[in-house]
């Protein structure tokens, strides 16, 4: 079974589903060893561990890609790739979609802010027209072909011009051919309920960043609700970036690592990224 296909079936039971952001291989693959049944791409945290920048667009198409396929062959789980824009006018989007087929990507995120985007719950967004981002949906739609590729519109409406205006572009992307509407940054449980109330027939995404615009809800409460998924982009970002610094300070204070207490065992660490695989195969051409 295609990774598209499991995601489909997933998409198909009445669990709403649970998948974290991941910006790497390695953070993709801790997803899968933890038990997650999907990962995702973040835009934000590619940006931000790839060229150390925030989620403003500086990520060409090529550089977003490369990371993409990289960690889709890194793991077994299906993957969801946050596409942004689609990196230009529905023509671009076809190309986008086709390589992201190429790389064997489960689903692909397409948002209609102009570009260069922004992260989502940050201020000052700005969106292009409904109806051009519905044909660049359209072209996603055909470029796919018969790969089971899943498609997930994304609209940042919400902030720029009203929660109105935003479930509006959603009813004009999911009539376009999406498979999933996602309306990013709703600011009240109460807009949460709206959007699940406005579209009870279509899956729905919720999008939980810490310390961003949407309530932190758990995915049981938004289950509830009516969402079928629940992104947590930066959970692990944040995370990682957490204990990395406590340990750095910890470094550079004491002078060793030696009683610092959050590091991964180094052997299991090898177990990881596979050390024992490759030991084995190694012996087995020498």
């Amino acid at each position: 079974m295609s990774a598209r296909q499991k995601l489909r079936q997933l998409l198909a039971r009445p669990e709403i589903i649970v998948i974290p952001g991941v910006y790497d291989c390695l953070s993709a693959k801790l997803v899968e060893q933890v038990g997650f049944e999907v990962a995702a791409t973040s835009g934000f945290g590619i940006a931000a561990a790839t060229l150390g920048l925030p989620d403003y667009g500086f990520l060409t198409a090529t550089e977003m890609l490369y990371s993409v396929g990289r960690i889709a062959n890194s793991i077994s789980i299906p993957l969801i790739a946050d596409l942004d824009t689609g990196y230009g006018n529905a023509l671009n989007v076809i190309r986008t979609i086709k390589d992201a087929v190429q790389l064997g990507v489960a689903g692909v995120l397409l948002e209609d802010q102009e570009w260069p985007k922004k992260c989502g719950h940050f201020e000052g967004k700005r969106v292009i027209p409904t109806a051009e981002h519905a044909g660049k949906i359209r072209a996603a739609v055909e470029a796919r072909g018969d790969s089971d590729l899943v498609i997930i519109a994304r609209t940042d409406a919400r902030g720029p011009l009203g929660l109105e205006e935003a479930i509006a572009r959603g009813q004009a992307y999911i009539a376009a051919g999406a498979d999933i509407l996602f309306v990013e940054a709703p600011q009240s449980i109460e807009e949460l309920q709206t959007i699940a109330a406005t579209f009870p027939d279509i899956p729905l995404v919720a999008n939980i960043v810490e310390g961003g615009k949407t309530p932190q809800l758990s995915a049981s409460e938004l289950q509830q609700l009516g969402f079928k998924i629940v992104f947590f982009p930066l959970t692990g970002l944040l995370a990682v970036t957490q204990v990395m610094t406590a340990c750095l300070r910890h470094l550079k204070e004491q002078g060793t690592t030696t009683n610092f207490p959050d590091l991964v065992n180094f052997q299991d660490f090898q177990e990881l990224v596979g050390v024992p695989k490759y030991l084995q195969m190694e012996q087995k051409f020498k």
